[in-house]
């Protein structure tokens, strides 16, 4: 068993097996298409574990998606937080979105070798989207007074999960004066609430409640 799944384990104790299984290829998939096309940095790659799958995975510490859930991750680089949120909701459809079109191939050659049937992977500018979801996901991509006006009209208007359709956002540092702009309902989940290790300090997932 790699580190990745022990960390994993260590927050998610009562992972299936299957998914324990996809969490397990993760990382020398990654590594592997990271010796082709560069969409990890090596400090990162060496710290994948931490600072790629469970840091994705601080959104599955915030809500619990009912299947059948449509979501968006714009700019979602090599795949996240799409790709372990994809593993650990499989009855959740993904649809992965990056306007770097080497990136969109390694998230759908890994989607393809994980066998993810609910991941979808997108070479397309966020704007040009035109479906409806209800949560799109991101991890720091840009500001969020920038982020914004890439979603307008993507939210489907039902709500079916404990929270409100909206944007789940993994963003770390002080954001005062970056979420001054906005208006929508902001709340802040602090990652350190869930995790202990120091990476994730100053991490958070910031939700916006999004009016519709």
């Amino acid at each position: 068993m790699n580190q990745s799944i022990e960390l994993v384990l260590k927050y998610f104790p009562n992972l299936e097996a299957e998914k324990i299984e996809k969490f397990e290829k993760l990382f020398p998939l990654y590594e592997s298409w990271n010796e082709q096309i560069n969409v990890i940095s090596r400090k990162d790659l060496d710290s994948f574990n931490e600072r790629h799958l469970l840091h994705s995975l601080g959104i599955a510490k915030v809500i619990e998606f009912v299947p059948g859930t449509k979501i968006l991750d714009i700019g979602t680089g090599g795949g996240f937080p799409g790709i372990p949120l994809a593993i650990f909701f499989p009855e959740v459809n993904f649809t992965l979105v990056d306007s770097i079109g080497k990136k969109i191939k390694v998230v759908n050659e890994v989607a393809k070798a994980l066998e993810l049937k609910n991941v979808h992977g997108i070479h397309e500018r966020a704007e040009k989207i035109k479906d409806k979801f209800d949560f799109i996901v991101s991890r720091a991509v840009t500001a969020m007074p920038q982020f914004l006006p890439w979603v307008n009209g993507k939210f489907l208007k039902e709500n079916n999960n404990k929270l409100k359709n909206g944007i789940l956002y993994l963003k770390g540092g002080d954001l005062t004066e970056e979420m001054k702009p906005v208006k929508q309902t902001v709340t802040y989940y602090k990652l350190s609430d869930f995790f202990e290790e120091e990476f994730f300090e100053t991490k958070k997932v910031v939700f916006l409640k999004m009016n519709i």
